[in-house]
Order: structure tokens, then C-alpha cells, then sequence
């Protein structure tokens, strides 16, 4: 088998893995790629949120990322970190111990970004935490999250999932 034949033919925009080239990355996808790294931190090795940060910020890239948005999402998924987890584990087929820490700081994010950005609409947190799954988590990482996540959006987003599927009924 050639190279050529291991990977469908690419995307614009995309590696040769599908991976997002770095190049067409949002400042807010970049940010919740470094908040992801740090949540991992802190769920695997149990570290302070201001620890965190300090590294964080010292990772290569992290000037082009939304800080802001970095900070909300790592210090407010930390702060919350009982009340996200609360929301996740009904929607869970295994204990929370049993996700793997990338997919439960996913849907951290995911949970996190449902309820406190509203001007992130919630297909685009879907899309945004399937992405970091894929691109961070296991083989079929990224289905669990789409699972979960798809799980609690009519719930935390329930007018604006309730739009679109209104929308999509109207569309021949």
C-alpha cells in the first residue's frame, strides 16, 4: 500500500489526517486547544489552575489563541468542575473514572461553553469539542463526546436547538 493510499484525499483546510491546518485555526479554536491542554493537567496531574495558566502561557503558539476565552474556559471549567461533571454523568454509559481524561475535559468544555457563552452558537461548541476529540482523544473519542454533548445541548440550549430543528422542517 502506497502513502498515498492510507488517507482519503485531503480537504482544503486539512491534513492529510483530517486534522485542521494550523494556518485556519480561529483564535477561539486555538483557545480551547490550549484550555484543553491545561484542563488534561489538571484532571491527570491534579494541579492548580494558577500553575496551569503560568505553563500554559508559555507554550509556543498560545499569542495566537483568545485569551480571554483560554481563561474562561480553564478557570471557569476548574471553578465548576463538580456542577459540569454533575451535568455529563447522566448522560454517561460508564463512570466518569472510566473517560478518558482528554474526552472528560471535552465535554467540559462543551458543558462550560453551553451554558456561559451565548455568542458561541451550540452547533458550533458541538462541532469545536468533536474536532478537539478527534484531533487529542482516542480512535472513537470523538463519537462519545458527539453523543454527550448532543445529549445536553436541548437542555442547556433548548430555544436555540428547538430553532433549528424548526428551521429544518421549514427547508424542502
Amino acid at each position: 500500500m502506497t502513502d498515498d493510499a492510507k488517507f482519503p484525499p485531503k480537504a482544503p483546510g486539512r491534513t492529510a489526517t483530517g486534522a485542521r491546518k494550523a494556518s485556519v485555526k480561529s483564535n477561539r479554536t486555538r483557545a480551547r486547544e490550549f484550555a484543553l491542554q491545561a484542563l488534561y493537567q489538571h484532571l491527570v496531574g491534579r494541579n492548580d489552575a494558577q500553575s496551569i495558566d503560568h505553563f500554559t502561557r508559555d507554550l509556543s503558539g498560545f499569542h495566537k489563541a483568545d485569551s480571554a476565552h483560554y481563561d474562561a474556559l480553564l478557570h471557569g471549567c476548574i471553578e465548576q468542575a463538580a456542577e459540569l461533571d454533575a451535568l455529563i454523568v447522566p448522560l454517561l454509559d460508564r463512570k466518569l473514572e472510566e473517560i478518558s481524561p482528554i474526552e472528560h475535559a471535552v465535554m467540559w468544555i462543551g458543558a462550560y461553553e453551553f451554558q456561559h457563552c451565548a455568542d458561541v452558537p451550540w452547533r458550533v461548541v458541538l462541532n469545536e469539542c468533536i474536532e478537539l476529540a478527534k484531533e487529542f482523544g482516542g480512535t472513537d473519542g470523538h463519537k462519545y463526546v458527539n453523543a454527550v454533548l448532543n445529549g445536553l445541548a436541548p437542555k442547556l440550549r433548548s430555544a436555540e436547538v428547538e430553532a433549528d430543528k424548526a428551521a429544518g422542517k421549514a427547508r424542502p
